[in-house]
């Protein structure tokens, strides 16, 4: 006859020592407006679009500094 064995919990972090996963990167909301208009890294100064857009969320949403300082908006 076989006695049935207790679980007993298991204590400490089971992943004590090993790696971190690395973590996943999400797109900010400025890369996915840029992404929206089709834009290119050297399309970013001269796009009224773009422009209007950063003036509007530029204290809510991250926005490049050497950008918002080539259109002298800060």
């Amino acid at each position: 006859m076989v006695m049935p064995v207790a679980h007993t919990p298991t204590r400490g972090n089971p992943n004590w020592g090993r790696p971190m996963p690395p973590a996943s990167a999400f797109a900010t909301e400025f890369e996915l407006r840029v992404r929206q208009l089709q834009l290119t890294l050297g399309m970013y100064v001269s796009s009224s679009k773009l422009r209007l857009w950063c003036q509007q969320n530029r204290n809510r949403i991250y926005v490049p500094e050497w950008l918002l300082a080539e259109w002298g908006i800060m």
